[in-house]
């Protein structure tokens, strides 16, 4: 279908475990959505802005591939005894919402910040609280405003 919207998963592969649960969230949403995707891999959360913001800009030199309607980031971040926490969850979450406002991207942020192993699990599994279902959601949800200002497709 020609208005069926291609989706971006980057996803931070630092916990892989949270990492699998949540792609398998967002994929499922996506596909029930009837989305198609492709799936980015990073070490971590602090390189999930950079992702995103690679792809566009491979867009504007390569030709031949087809561009993301919309974009899903996944990752988990877990407090520890440091400050490196809040660093890469403040800025991972500013650094996507840059990108969102000044491309105006339809983007579902699916970054757990959490203080425990149990409290990721949690939110991160599908027969919980589907936090990458969630953020997949939100973004066809973001895609369907776009539509409905006349963005896409394009």
């Amino acid at each position: 279908m020609a208005d069926q919207p291609h989706v971006m998963i980057a996803v931070a592969r630092f916990y892989e475990d949270i990492a699998d649960e949540l792609v398998r969230g967002a994929s499922l949403a996506l596909q029930n959505g009837g989305a198609t995707f492709e799936i980015v891999e990073v070490p971590g959360a602090f390189e999930l802005p950079a992702a995103v913001s690679t792809a566009l800009r491979a867009l504007e030199f390569v030709g031949g591939r087809r561009r993301f309607d919309g974009y899903v980031t996944l990752g988990c971040v877990i407090r520890g005894e440091t400050s490196h926490y809040d660093y890469v969850c403040g800025e991972t979450a500013r650094g996507l919402q840059d990108l969102a406002v000044k491309y105006c991207l339809a983007l579902g942020f699916g970054l757990l910040t959490v203080e425990t192993r149990e409290q990721a699990e949690e939110r991160a599994g599908v027969d919980r609280r589907d936090k990458g279902g969630e953020a997949a959601r939100v973004c066809l949800s973001m895609i369907e405003l776009k539509r409905a200002f006349g963005l896409f497709p394009r």
